[in-house]
């Protein structure tokens, strides 16, 4: 018998970790190589953990609710074959977290020396543990942990934290800004912000926070930061567009079964307009710009508690028709759970629809770590000033644009728009089809 174990899978683009929300499986069970082991959410995705082999269940090395890195171990298989030896080594490189709920924030101060360990030994801390540790300047020596062989989870640092009551090494700055020699390599980490301190009086909520809604806060935090923003507006008269689809909107939905929405133009038009403008393709990578050949389109999706962003590939080799069924699946998916991970990789290029929530003008944070997102903005009807001086009602609708400055410039990004405007404004009966 051998003892393989299961890593942390990367679950899409410059995702970085994930956390274990639902597992599938317990120890004994059995299990077929590809069955699902774990629902795990990153800030691009809810998704399974498979399995990359046949056996037995040995071991959930974590917890529901922990975060892992990408590579760290989440449980062991009892597979056939191989030496029995491997079990030892599988335990001693990733001990088993706690299935203990709680941490007496007193046993802190009780037992302030750290735990005996063999000789040589030294303390082991995953990636969640020092993060939290750092953030609360919390000294990982004078804790107990409830851990296997005395191993501190997240579980015993955020009870701590509950608690107030913050074990801190006699040189406190020390203690904050250096990380355990064990600690698993990361990328360069964003600028701290200090944990603000509101009061909660009595009738406030207080809603955890969840691993998706943390994931969704680095990777903005971390788009403001890295990429200088920059925004442009441009007004669009989509009167013909209008028309020309409330003219079809019935007869397609009895044809295809789905319906065809406004959005489904304004994709189309962007793709098209970024195949003749591929800088606005482009992405930043240190010393070199990547300008990209498939056109891929990312769309916002939000759910109650959420933001996903799905991606539509190729999207300026499909018909508007083609764009609008992928739309209403790909929006069904992410509201019903069943978004797959290689449908959130790839994008190159954001179009967001917040004119589905009646807004009429928003900037948008540029979706990381891609170099620009358009907003399209609500159609609404206003009165405009028409060649020869007449006054009509028209719909109108404004196209916002964010810009990596990095990448872009106000020449191409200005181009960019009037041209996607352009095309918008001849959408007509007479010369567009969405098959």
């Amino acid at each position: 018998m051998a003892i393989e174990q299961i890593k942390m899978p990367q679950l899409g683009e410059s995702v970085t970790e994930g956390t274990i929300e639902k597992w599938l499986v317990k120890p004994g069970d059995h299990v077929n190589k590809y069955d699902a082991l774990a629902e795990v959410n990153t800030d691009k995705v809810t998704a399974e953990v498979p399995s990359s082999f046949t056996g037995i269940i040995k071991e959930l090395i974590a917890n529901e609710g922990d975060t892992l890195a990408v590579g760290e171990i989440v449980c062991t298989i009892e597979t056939e074959g191989g030496a029995s030896e491997e079990t030892v080594e599988v335990k001693e490189a990733a001990p088993e977290e706690p299935t203990a709920e709680t941490v007496k924030p007193a046993e802190v101060q009780k037992h302030a020396a750290p735990v005996e360990r063999e000789k040589g030994a030294k303390a082991r801390y995953s990636p969640a543990v020092l993060k939290i540790s750092q953030e609360h300047g919390i000294d990982l020596s004078l804790v107990t942990g409830t851990g296997n062989e005395g191993r501190i989870t997240r579980k015993d640092l955020l009870k701590i934290v509950e608690s107030g009551e913050i074990p801190v090494a006699k040189v406190e700055q020390q203690a904050v800004s250096t990380p355990s020699p064990t600690a698993a390599p990361t990328s360069a980490p964003l600028p701290k912000t200090a944990v603000p301190n509101v009061p909660v009086a009595v009738g406030d909520i207080e809603i955890p926070v969840t691993g998706v809604r943390k994931a969704i806060a680095a990777n903005m935090l971390r788009s403001k930061h890295e990429a200088p923003h920059a925004w442009t507006m441009i007004e669009v008269d989509v009167t013909n567009m209008v028309q020309y689809r409330d003219s079809i909107k019935h007869e397609f939905k009895q044809k295809e079964g789905f319906n065809v929405t406004y959005f489904a133009f304004f994709v189309k038009a962007v793709s098209q307009a970024l195949k003749e403008f591929p800088m606005m393709n482009s992405m930043w990578a240190g010393d070199k710009i990547v300008q990209k050949k498939d056109i891929n389109i990312s769309i916002a999706v939000a759910t109650e508690d959420a933001l996903y962003v799905p991606v539509i590939k190729n999207a300026d080799e499909k018909t508007i028709k083609g764009i609008g069924r992928e739309v209403n699946e790909l929006a069904a998916k992410v509201r019903s759970g069943k978004l797959k991970s290689d449908e959130m990789q790839g994008g190159t290029f954001t179009v967001n629809n917040t004119g589905s929530f009646g807004s009429v003008q928003s900037m948008g944070i540029i979706n990381f770590p891609q170099a620009a997102i358009l907003q399209v903005e609500s159609i609404v009807k206003r009165p405009v000033i028409m060649d020869g001086g007449m006054i009509a009602a028209r719909d109108m609708v404004n196209l916002c644009l964010s810009l990596d400055h990095r990448v872009l410039d106000g020449l191409v990004a200005g181009r960019f728009l009037a041209r996607v405007k352009e095309i918008l404004e001849n959408i007509t009966k007479e010369n567009t089809s969405v098959y």
